[in-house]
């Protein structure tokens, strides 16, 4: 019995070649165990002519995904084709770098320096927060002064 799911924004019809190879990565079983789950799921969300056409709730008890998951891959089926959704996509990492080298020269001197009145050292609370009062940052994290003091010893 086929399931008729209206107002889908992303609806995943696969081609019988689509078809074929994802059901070949099922049943060979010989490649990681996130694609063949993905397959799988696409295979049942599969509102074309050969497909089942499971609805989203169906499909993840079926395979233990949450629902929010298969909207998901099923907008990135349709957006950049079911491939894709078999590849590792590794997000980039945002590495905005705080500290350029004159800047890490100022941190080292001022970490070098006598510490505040009352203090018998300078912490990284205290080194952070002279580093924003004297503009060479807008903002800085205790644990970006320690990566840029260990890298500097």
């Amino acid at each position: 019995m086929k399931e008729i799911v209206i107002n889908k924004k992303y609806v995943v019809k696969l081609t019988a070649e689509e078809r074929a190879r994802y059901e070949h990565l099922v049943h060979t079983g010989k490649s990681a165990a996130w694609k063949i789950q993905r397959a799988q799921a696409l295979l049942k969300a599969d509102q074309g002519a050969q497909g089942p056409g499971w609805d989203d709730a169906r499909i993840a008890e079926a395979f233990g995904v949450t629902t929010r998951s298969l909207q998901n891959w099923r907008k990135q089926a349709v957006e950049e084709g079911p491939d894709s959704l078999l590849e590792h996509q590794w997000a980039p990492r945002p590495r905005a770098v705080k500290l350029d080298g004159e800047g890490q020269a100022r941190l080292t001197a001022l970490a070098c320096s006598t510490a505040p009145d009352g203090r018998a050292s300078w912490t990284l609370n205290l080194l952070a927060n002279k580093l924003v009062e004297l503009h060479i940052v807008d903002t800085i994290s205790r644990e970006t002064v320690r990566q840029a003091l260990k890298k500097a010893t």
